[in-house]
């Protein structure tokens, strides 16, 4: 845990990573298909393990 707290990412650098606009990741979110960590200011926190997981996840369901 203590790695992924190293690797966060802001919304901004998280869909740039995903290359995808910031209204396509706050989409995203409100999907369910991810759950960002809340900084004590509400700001919005990705770890790059959590955005590879919904990369995986997305690609083996358009395989189905």
């Amino acid at each position: 845990m203590a790695k992924d707290r190293v690797s966060l990412m802001t919304a901004r650098e998280a869909a740039k990573y995903l290359r995808v606009s910031m209204f396509t990741l706050s989409k995203m979110e409100s999907n369910g298909g991810l759950v960002p960590y809340r900084t004590p200011g509400g700001h919005r926190r990705y770890s790059l393990r959590m955005l590879n997981r919904y990369l995986n996840n997305s690609r083996m369901s358009s395989r189905r």
